[in-house]
C-alpha cells in the first residue's frame, strides 16, 4: 500500500460511492427511453444479460487492479507492467474523465437551472405547452452567460466535495445522496402509479415485445450495459484503490450493479407512469426531461413539489457521477505528481470548467471547434469519449488482465477477502474474453458506421430480415 493512502470508512460507504458513480443522468432518462422504444421487457432482459457478461467482469477487474496497486489508473498499470506501453491505457482513462466532465458539467448546470426553476414555480406557465417548454430550453442552452453561470456553480459543488477527501467528501456525501435518490424515486414511482392511466406506462416499459428487439437494439443494450457502470475511464480503478483487503470485490460489484439497475428501472416507472397519465409523448427520449416533464408536472396536484423532487433527484444523480469523474483526474496528480489534494482538485477542476465553457458556447455562441466533423464541440467531446475512449479503455483492461498481468496473480487478489472461496479461473477467463470481444465489436460497429454510413448491426439485421 502507498504510505498515507486514503481509505473508505465503511464497506457501505464504498458501495454507495461506487453506485453513485454508476448512477448518473443516463439512468434517469436514457435507459427508460431505450427500453420503452426497443422491446420493453425484452430489451431489459438483453440488458441484464449484457450487464452480467460484460459489466460484471470489467467492474470486478477494475476493482481488483485498483486495490492491488493502491494507485489510480496510470500508476496501477505502470506498477504491474513497469516500463511498458500499458500505462497509456491508464492515461486514456484519465483523459476520458477529463473529456467527459467538460461537457457533463454543462449538463449539470442545466439541471441546476431547472432545479431552481422547479422550486420557484417556474414551470407553471408551461402547462400543456411543449412548444413553450422547447423554446425555454433552447433559449437557456444557446444563450451565452446563463448556462456558464450554472455550470460554474455545479463544478464548484464537485470541487468542494473532492477537496474534502475520500472519507470526508466522496463517502460522506454519497451516504447522504444515494439513499435520498432511492427514496425520492420510490415516492415519484408510487405517485405515478396512483395517477389515472399511469399503469399504461408500466405496459410501455415492461411488456415484452420481442418483435421490436432488432439487432441494433441489442447493440444498444450492449453499449448501455458498458457505459452505465462508468467503466473504461478509471473511476472504478481509482475507487478500488481506496479499499482495504477485507472486502469481497465480487460481492461489492454485484451490489453496485443491482443498485444501478434498480434505480434505472425505478426511474422508468416514475417517468413513464406520469407521462402516460398526462397524455404526453413518451417517445421524446432525452427531451422528456427538459421539454416534456416541465409541461406535465404543473398538471399534477402539488406539481411544484413533484417537479422539485424530480430535479433535485436529477441533480444528485449528476453530482454523484461528476465527483467520481473528477476524482480520477485528481488522483492522477496526487499519485503520479505528488500534488496535495486541494491543489490538484482546484487547478484541474478549474481547467475542466474552462473547457466546459467552450462546450457550452459551441451550442449557441458561434464557437464550433469541430466544424470539420459537422458537430458542435459539445457533441464532439461526447462522441469521442462515449464511442471510442471508454470502450477502448475497457477492452484493453480485459486484455491486460488476460495476457499481461496473468490470471493466477489476478485471482490471488480477487480471492483476498472472500473467506477462502476459490474462483474458477476458466469462468473468469471466459467472461473477460467475452467482455473484450463484445466491447471490441461495439468499437468496430461504430467505426464501420462512420466509414460507410451503416453499422454492422444494421447490415446483419437487414440480412436476417
Amino acid at each position: 500500500m502507498s504510505n498515507g493512502r486514503e481509505q473508505w470508512g465503511t464497506r457501505l460507504g464504498f458501495i454507495l460511492a461506487a453506485s453513485g458513480s454508476a448512477v448518473g443522468i443516463g439512468n434517469i432518462w436514457k435507459y427508460p427511453h431505450m427500453a420503452g422504444q426497443n422491446g420493453g421487457a425484452a430489451f431489459t432482459l438483453v440488458y441484464l444479460i449484457c450487464i452480467a457478461l460484460v459489466g460484471l467482469p470489467i467492474i470486478v477487474g477494475e476493482f481488483v487492479l485498483g486495490r492491488k496497486t493502491q494507485l489510480s489508473p496510470v500508476g496501477a498499470y505502470d506498477q504491474i507492467a513497469p516500463g511498458s506501453f500499458w500505462k497509456w491505457v491508464g492515461f486514456l482513462g484519465v483523459a476520458s474523465a477529463f473529456v467527459i466532465l467538460s461537457f457533463y458539467g454543462v449538463v449539470g448546470g442545466w439541471i441546476l437551472k431547472y432545479t431552481f426553476a422547479s422550486i420557484t414555480g417556474g414551470f407553471e406557465a408551461l402547462v400543456d405547452d411543449p412548444e413553450g417548454a422547447g423554446t425555454m430550453f433552447n433559449g437557456i442552452i444557446t444563450s451565452t452567460w446563463e448556462p456558464i453561470f450554472w455550470q460554474v456553480i455545479f463544478m464548484a459543488f464537485c470541487i468542494w466535495v473532492i477537496v474534502n477527501g475520500v472519507k470526508g467528501g466522496i463517502e460522506k456525501w454519497s451516504r447522504i445522496m444515494m439513499p435520498l435518490i432511492i427514496v425520492i424515486l420510490v415516492v415519484l414511482a408510487i405517485r405515478g402509479l396512483t395517477l389515472p392511466n399511469g399503469k399504461e406506462g408500466l405496459v410501455f416499459l415492461f411488456k415484452p415485445r420481442f418483435a421490436d428487439l432488432s439487432a441494433s437494439a441489442i447493440v444498444l443494450a450492449l453499449g448501455h450495459a458498458f457505459f452505465t457502470l462508468s467503466l473504461g475511464m478509471g473511476t472504478m480503478i481509482t475507487y478500488g484503490s481506496y479499499l482495504d483487503k477485507k472486502q469481497s470485490l465480487i460481492g461489492s460489484a454485484i451490489w453496485v450493479i443491482l443498485l444501478d439497475t434498480a434505480i434505472a428501472i425505478l426511474a422508468g416507472i416514475a417517468i413513464f407512469t406520469t407521462v402516460f397519465a398526462m397524455g404526453a409523448d413518451p417517445a421524446e427520449g432525452p427531451g422528456l426531461i427538459f421539454v416534456v416533464l416541465p409541461t406535465v408536472f404543473p398538471q399534477l396536484a402539488g406539481g411544484t413539489i413533484w417537479a422539485s423532487l424530480f430535479f433535485i433527484l436529477l441533480f444528485m444523480a449528476a453530482l454523484t457521477s461528476a465527483i467520481s469523474i473528477l476524482e480520477v483526474v485528481t488522483a492522477y496528480f496526487i499519485d503520479q505528481k505528488g500534488w496535495d489534494r486541494g491543489r490538484a482538485t482546484i487547478i484541474f477542476g478549474s481547467v475542466i470548467t474552462v473547457v466546459g465553457v467552450f462546450c457550452s458556447l459551441s451550442l449557441g455562441g458561434g464557437i464550433n471547434l469541430s466544424a470539420f466533423l459537422n458537430m458542435t464541440f459539445f457533441d464532439f467531446m461526447d462522441y469521442l469519449s462515449s464511442k471510442y475512449m471508454l470502450p477502448i479503455g475497457g477492452m484493453f483492461m480485459a486484455i491486460f488482465i488476460l495476457y499481461r498481468w496473468g490470471l493466477p496473480e489476478f485471482l490471488i487478489e480477487l480471492e483476498t477477502g472472500m473467506d477462502g472461496y476459490k474462483v474458477n479461473h476458466w469462468v473468469v477467463r471466459i467472461l473477460l474474453s467475452i467482455s473484450a470481444a463484445v466491447v471490441g465489436f461495439i468499437i468496430l460497429n461504430e467505426i464501420v458506421d462512420k466509414i460507410i454510413g451503416r453499422s454492422i448491426s444494421d447490415i446483419l439485421f437487414s440480412a436476417s430480415g
